[in-house]
């Protein structure tokens, strides 16, 4: 399970990039739900807003990742209100590596978890069985392969935001040509100092 694939007998399909800068980090994902063969929805959004200051994304299995997103959404705003600021992002992707731990393998959740606090930007990967790590830039999911050589090939320390942008996208982009699990187009979201920012391509 160690390889960041679903348990078996579960069939899914997605790609979501996360590639952080000096001062951003921009989260990409297609729009294409499906279990099987079978396309569920065209217009999934992947990418969603846990606080004012942290995005994540989503991989595996749907219901599985709305409740964890929403445990991890109530845990923000609890930190906020207690203690009059925002949750650090390694917390927030600590709580979130713990709560997959002890819940394996019943969540079946691939998560990317990007945001910026005093620390600066910061983007982890997170895995169906809770292990975390800290990453400049990555992907998740079956088309996963496909993305992160292009990021490998293209990424750089000093990308600017709409660089940044552009990579993001040109590597789902990549797996929708080659993977059958994701498809229908891509989903941008830009983390800065100023907020969290959401577009369709």
């Amino acid at each position: 399970m160690s390889d960041g694939k679903l348990p078996p007998g579960v069939l899914k399909g997605t790609t979501t990039v996360g590639i952080t800068g000096k001062d951003f980090v921009v989260l990409a994902a297609d729009r294409r739900a499906t279990s099987g063969y079978f396309i569920a929805s065209k217009q999934v959004w992947k990418i969603l807003e846990v606080d004012s200051h942290i995005a994540v994304t989503i991989a595996g299995a749907v219901g599985d990742a709305q409740q964890l997103v929403e445990r991890l959404r109530a845990e923000a705003r609890y930190y906020r209100a207690t203690n009059g600021e925002g949750i650090s992002v390694r917390s927030l992707a600590t709580l979130a590596s713990v709560i997959l731990f002890n819940y394996r393998p019943i969540l079946s959740v691939q998560m990317l978890i990007g945001g910026i606090d005093s620390e600066g930007p910061s983007l982890y990967s997170l895995d169906w069985l809770g292990t975390l790590t800290r990453e400049k830039f990555t992907a998740t999911g079956s088309g996963s392969p496909f993305a992160v050589s292009m990021l490998e090939h293209e990424y750089r320390d000093d990308l600017s935001l709409d660089e940044a942008v552009q990579l993001a996208v040109k590597a789902v982009r990549i797996a929708l040509a080659r993977d059958p699990g994701s498809g229908e187009g891509v989903d941008v979201a830009t983390i800065t100092r100023s907020g969290i920012s959401f577009k369709r391509t």
